[in-house]
């Protein structure tokens, strides 16, 4: 099992294509749910955040294999997904991705 986080910096004035991705996630819940399983992630959360006056988000994810499931989804003709990388193009600050190091993974 894979588990990944990420802080991904947003373009100045994004917010409201970030609530309109949201809410396209939200309104299509079952096809986001099907993309997941077909990308064998079993969890992913997104969170928002500002610091030092700058937006981001932070991605957490939870896969059998992480870069399956980015090849999968790139490649995908699930709604969810093609709406999901036109809000990359659209909100994200490229080269701006903070990786992160996983320290402890508690699972029950």
């Amino acid at each position: 099992m894979d588990v990944i986080a990420g802080l991904i910096e947003l373009k100045p004035n994004s917010d409201e294509e970030v609530k309109d991705w949201k809410a396209f996630i939200e309104d299509h819940r079952e096809q986001a749910l099907e993309s997941l399983r077909a990308e064998g992630v079993s969890v992913e959360s997104w969170f928002s955040l500002t610091l030092g006056g700058k937006d981001y988000l932070l991605c957490y994810m939870r896969a059998d294999s992480i870069e399956k499931s980015q090849q999968v989804m790139a490649g995908s003709d699930n709604p969810v997904d093609a709406r999901h990388r036109q809000f990359k193009e659209n909100a994200w600050v490229w080269g701006s991705h903070v990786k992160t190091e996983l320290l402890l993974d508690l699972a029950t």
